[in-house]
C-alpha cells in the first residue's frame, strides 16, 4: 500500500526536538532564541539533475542537504539549532526515504540540530532545507568586514568536489581510488561549524566556498569595497588534485569549482598567531593564500609562481548559466 504524505512525515521525519517549544505536528514550529542571542536563518535547495545526479546515494544526499546549510551557519559564526525540510518526491519510496532520513538525522544529531517542521509533496525530486541558528548579538561574521591589508585564509583543501564532477563529465580520467576520494568530497562535505564559531572575534569577514574560490572571494570584495590578490601556489589542494594540475579541468576545479564548503575568511595580520593556535585547537588546516588591497582594476587577481597575473578563464558556478 502506498505511503500517504502524513505517514511519510510520521515515519521518517518526526523526531524529538529538544530546544524547540513546539516541533513537528502543528501548522508551524515555535522556537525562541536564548537571552543575548540573535537568530540567523539560511535556506538552500538541491534539485535533481542540477545539484546532484539521479541515483545519488540517498543517505549521502540526506547528509548533504543539511550540511550545505550548516556551512552557511559556519560562515556566519552561528550555532545551528533548528531545521525545516521541504521535500518533493516522484514517489514515496520507503527504502529511499529510510536512507535519506538516516543521513539527514545523523548529521542533525551530530550538530545538535532539531528538525522542527517542513512539507512533503509529489513532484520532481527536490530538497529544500532551512536552518535557524543563534549568534551572540552583534558578533556574527559577515562579508562586509574586509579591509585593505587583511590576510586571506581558507580551511581544508579546495577543488576535489569539482574534480569529481569534471571526471564524471569525461574532462579527465581518475584512478578508481582517486575517483572515490573526490566523489566523497562532493557527496559528503563536512561543514566547518566549530571553526566558524571560534572565528568570531578573530576573522573580519567570512563566506563559505560553495560557488568556487574566485566567485566567493569576489563576493567578499564586492561587499567590503576591496580587491584581492592570491597566490596560485598557496591555494591548498589535495594529493589527488595535485596529480592533475597540468590539466585545465583540474586548475579550474581548484580556483573556480563549487561544492567545497570550506571557509574563506579575512583577518588582520596581527591575528596570524591566534589563527595558527585555532587551527591546532580545531584540528583544521588553515592556509593563508593572499591579501586584500584597495579596490581598483580586477576584483580578484591570481599570481603565478613568477609573481605575474595568471589568465583565468572560469571564475565560479552560476545557477543560471
Amino acid at each position: 500500500m502506498p505511503l500517504s504524505e502524513f505517514e511519510v512525515i510520521r515515519r521518517y521525519f518526526t523526531h524529538p526536538a529538544p530546544g524547540a517549544r513546539l516541533g513537528v505536528g502543528d501548522d508551524a514550529a515555535i522556537v525562541a532564541a536564548r537571552r543575548g542571542m540573535e537568530l540567523v536563518v539560511t535556506t538552500d535547495m538541491l534539485i535533481a539533475g542540477r545539484h546532484f545526479v539521479r541515483g545519488t546515494d540517498p543517505r549521502r544526499l540526506g547528509h548533504k542537504a543539511l550540511a550545505v546549510n550548516l556551512s552557511d551557519m559556519a560562515a556566519m559564526g552561528a550555532a545551528p539549532r533548528w531545521a525545516t525540510l521541504a521535500l518533493a518526491l516522484p514517489q514515496a519510496d520507503a527504502r529511499w526515504l529510510a536512507a535519506f532520513s538516516a543521513g539527514f538525522m545523523a548529521t542533525a544529531r551530530r550538530n545538535r540540530v532539531a528538525l522542527v517542521g517542513g512539507d512533503t509533496t509529489r513532484g520532481p525530486l527536490a530538497i529544500c532545507v532551512q536552518v535557524i541558528g543563534e549568534v551572540p548579538r552583534g558578533r556574527a561574521l559577515t562579508r562586509d568586514g574586509a579591509r585593505a591589508g587583511h590576510d586571506i585564509w581558507v580551511s581544508g583543501t579546495l577543488g576535489d568536489a569539482a574534480l569529481a564532477v569534471a571526471a564524471a563529465r569525461g574532462k579527465l580520467k581518475l584512478a578508481p581510488s582517486d575517483r572515490a576520494r573526490v566523489q566523497s568530497r562532493l557527496d559528503a562535505p563536512r561543514p566547518r561549524v566549530e571553526l566558524g564559531q571560534r572565528l568570531r572575534g578573530v576573522a573580519a569577514s567570512a563566506i563559505d566556498i560553495s560557488d568556487g574560490l574566485l566567485a566567493d572571494l569576489g563576493h567578499i570584495c564586492e561587499r567590503s569595497g576591496v580587491a584581492a590578490v592570491i597566490e596560485f601556489e598557496r591555494v591548498p589542494r589535495s594529493a589527488v588534485l595535485r596529480k592533475h594540475l597540468d590539466r585545465p579541468a583540474a586548475r579550474a576545479a581548484l580556483l573556480a569549482g563549487g561544492d567545497d564548503y570550506e571557509l574563506l575568511f579575512t583577518a588582520r595580520r596581527s591575528r596570524r598567531a591566534a589563527i595558527s593556535r585555532l587551527a591546532r585547537r580545531v584540528k583544521a588546516r588553515l592556509t593563508r593564500i593572499g591579501r586584500t588591497v584597495k579596490a581598483g582594476g580586477a576584483r580578484v587577481t591570481v599570481l603565478g609562481r613568477d609573481g605575474r597575473p595568471l589568465r583565468v578563464e572560469e571564475t565560479g558556478f552560476d545557477h543560471f548559466a
